[in-house]
């Protein structure tokens, strides 16, 4: 497992050139995103309610940001000020044997911007991931017959 000190060298080559990490640019989390995680009726139960991962992770925080990490994840939580409006970035890495592969990076702000919605969405996203990686495996586990 990577140390906080190799993380935090991560996270600034990720944040260096965020673009070349995430082609697909930054996610904006919307109603329409919502909807699609299923997590449009959680929009409406957050309030007083705590948000929890099903994953456990080390935290580091800092002024700048809050890091989460386990043997399977670097997760960076980093909150901002664009243009005078409050924005949180979270950006998704694997932390796989050779080196972490960001996989995505999503922000919220507005209503949005709420740390309980961010945690599950974030829960959301380390699923799809998991099972991504879990399909991966099983494509890349398959032996090819030999065709005559």
């Amino acid at each position: 497992m990577m140390n906080p000190v190799e993380i935090e060298q991560r996270y600034q080559e990720y944040m260096g050139a965020l673009n070349d990490y995430v082609p697909d640019g930054v996610l904006e989390v919307d109603l329409a995103l919502l909807q699609n995680l299923g997590l449009l009726s959680e929009l409406e139960k957050l309030e007083g309610e705590e948000a929890s991962l099903s994953h456990s992770f080390y935290v580091v925080e800092s002024q700048e940001k809050l890091t989460l990490f386990n043997q399977r994840f670097l997760v960076w939580i980093v909150p901002q000020l664009i243009n005078h409006i409050p924005t949180t970035y979270t950006l998704v890495a694997l932390n796989s044997s050779d080196q972490p592969h960001l996989e995505m990076v999503f922000s919220t702000t507005g209503v949005y911007n709420h740390s309980g919605l961010v945690l599950r969405i974030l829960e959301k996203f380390l699923q799809q991931i998991e099972e991504t990686e879990e399909e991966i495996d099983k494509f890349e586990d398959k032996d090819p017959t030999p065709q005559e």
